[in-house]
């Protein structure tokens, strides 16, 4: 009876490494552990991406995003909505543990913040007054006023071509302002990501889309540089959920379209970060997928 209660229990603790390690597996430290309920922010004027409900809340496809990736990481999620100019001091200050919201990741942004992989390619496009002359090329821009939200990379983008082009540009505290400022009257146009255009075209018959810039850039999640491996299991989460086919769902669900199979939403990027800018891990990074 002894030998037998002994084998017993060695197959008890046997189980019972398998199950830590496969638990280990999933879980990257701090970021991916159960715990405190995750802690970010999101611009709740930026729609399609986030909004607030009727009901009360808040809703759009980072929204989905965020919550998905809590769940998958056994962790609730408390989504704050601000203006963005607040989110980036708000990561730095550890108000929160990673930014939702739609971040442009630049040569600059990388060398301030830690990005996981990008999630959705981020081309601008400008939405202009329903029946206004269509804008063709940025030359077209000449002696317009360009509307655009606060600390986004569309300001940064006016701000650097504004004399090239020779426009003026406002700065609003968040897009939706920005548009209003289009249909009012007080711009000629807003830029913003393709995206969000085409979601204030949809809602509003007021205004329409017109050009779109390519820029090559991506959105993606950011963390503090000191949180590789916040960032390591957010991209961890991110890859499966593009693997899966649940990213993809998700843009479909939001923006009316299927993606193509190259589009970042659909794409797994080899290492962890975004590739060519500062924080990227080359090390090739095989997902670990909990099922869902």
């Amino acid at each position: 009876m002894l030998s037998s209660n002994l084998s017993i229990s060695v197959k008890l603790i046997r189980s019972a490494a398998v199950v830590i390690s496969l638990a280990a597996a999933f879980a990257t430290p701090s970021f991916a552990q159960t715990g405190a309920p995750l802690r970010t922010g999101v611009d709740a004027t930026f729609a399609p991406h986030a909004m607030v409900k009727l009901d009360g809340g808040l809703q759009g496809f980072n929204i989905d995003l965020g919550e998905e990736l809590a769940r998958r990481m056994q962790r609730k999620i408390e989504i704050e909505g601000t203006e963005f100019s607040g989110l980036v001091p708000g990561l730095n200050a550890k108000k929160y543990d990673f930014l939702l919201a739609p971040v442009t990741v630049t040569p600059e942004r990388a060398k301030a913040m830690l990005f996981t992989e990008g999630y959705l390619d981020t081309d601008y496009t400008f939405v202009i007054k329903k029946g206004a002359p269509a804008i063709k090329s940025l030359d077209d821009l000449k002696g317009k006023t360009i509307a655009v939200n606060k600390g986004s990379a569309y300001e940064n983008w006016t701000r650097d071509n504004a004399a090239k082009y020779g426009f003026k540009y406002d700065v609003y505290g968040n897009n939706a302002d920005a548009v209003q400022a289009v249909q009012s009257g007080r711009a000629d146009s807003n830029l913003a990501g393709s995206t969000v255009a085409a979601w204030a075209a949809k809602q509003n018959p007021a205004v329409q889309t017109t050009f779109t810039i390519k820029t090559g850039l991506v959105w993606a999640l950011a963390f503090r540089l000191d949180d590789k491996a916040g960032r390591d299991a957010a991209g961890n989460v991110l890859k499966c959920m593009k693997m899966d086919g649940t990213l993809g769902k998700i843009a479909t669900k939001w923006f009316g379209y299927v993606p193509a199979a190259d589009a970042a939403v659909m794409k797994t990027a080899v290492g962890q970060g975004v590739e060519g800018l500062d924080g990227y891990d080359p090390t090739p990074a095989k997902p670990v997928c909990a099922k869902i």
